[in-house]
């Protein structure tokens, strides 16, 4: 029996499993051969007030599946390139394993997760979760080449310790910054609901962070901004949901007004990705549950393929 089954099938977008972008699933780690291997880290056990990114990875996926029509890549019609073509090597490596409570446990088995494709030479993209799982995918880069790490947030997340906490979705930057491998940090959409006081912005400075307002951004232009970061040093992407403003992104757990359209950081990423190499990125605090609509889902599906996108022309023009 067949079942239907045809090698020419449509493979529409509402059919089948939901891996990213309709690409491959690896179950096994040891044997990824891939150009970029998506995880998904589905922890939230780090959050301060809503609850709810575990479900961010799933959320990421099924809407990822809405530009997966198989028209052989995504061409666009302003660079004039055809992004994700024939030949693009991307494969899905499913979510590294969380433990409930656990929260030294589950970031160990993201780290896990994350040098998988970097022992296979391939570029890990992490999908939260809150933002804590920066901390382990940064960990995982220890025995790689120094990183500057690029964020994109509505908060500073650089607080060292509240209450008895030194790894929730508050203490990524600072974790970061701890790193040797961590050569400094530009922290984009940075803005004044943070829960930051002003000792934590000095704090940062005094580890060579560099902080920008949406608004401050928005004034320099995308160019500026870009120039900001260092030129020809590889960088990490770190792509917090509520960096956008919540009119687009509303399935966040801590939304904050005043953030960021979609062209303003798909405009400064597809600049460093020609300026510099980009070797790993994560987009966390999808909450799907805040937002019935799924936009902030594909919002996020979206910015991602495009960063891909763009990742791999400069690597493979």
């Amino acid at each position: 029996m067949t079942h239907g089954y045809d090698s020419g099938r449509l493979n529409l977008p509402f059919v089948g499993i939901a891996t990213f972008g309709k690409y491959p699933y690896v179950q096994d780690w040891s044997a990824i051969d891939a150009d970029i291997a998506v995880l998904g880290a589905p922890f939230d056990f780090g959050t301060q007030w809503r609850p709810g990114a575990r479900f961010g990875p799933r959320a990421i996926r099924e809407a990822s599946t809405l530009f997966a029509f198989g028209h052989g890549g995504a061409y666009d019609p302003e660079d004039d390139v055809t992004y994700l073509g024939a030949g693009t090597r991307i494969v899905d490596m499913g979510d590294a394993d969380i433990i409930h409570t656990q929260t030294d446990a589950s970031h160990a088995n993201i780290e896990t997760g994350v040098r998988a494709p970097l022992a296979a030479g391939a570029i890990p993209v992490t999908l939260g979760g809150d933002h804590s799982v920066n901390i382990p995918c940064i960990r995982a880069f220890a025995d790689q080449a120094p990183i500057h790490i690029v964020q994109i947030d509505a908060h500073l997340d650089f607080v060292d310790e509240r209450h008895g906490v030194r790894h929730g979705h508050g203490n990524p930057m600072r974790r970061a910054a701890e790193q040797d491998h961590v050569t400094g940090l530009s922290q984009f959409g940075i803005r004044n609901v943070s829960s930051t006081a002003k000792e934590g912005y000095e704090d940062a400075r005094s580890f060579g962070s560099d902080i920008q307002s949406v608004r401050q951004i928005r004034a320099m232009g995308a160019e500026a901004a870009a120039a900001r970061v260092p030129e020809g040093v590889d960088l990490y992407i770190t792509i917090d949901i509520d960096g956008f403003d919540p009119s687009i992104a509303p399935g966040t757990g801590t939304p904050s007004h005043g953030g960021f359209l979609y062209y303003e950081v798909l405009e400064v990423l597809a600049i460093q990705a020609r300026r510099n190499r980009i070797v790993g990125v994560d987009l966390v605090e999808v909450a799907p549950d805040y937002d019935h609509s799924g936009t902030t889902a594909i919002l996020a599906a979206q910015l991602l393929l495009n960063l891909i996108g763009r990742i791999l022309h400069a690597r493979h023009p």
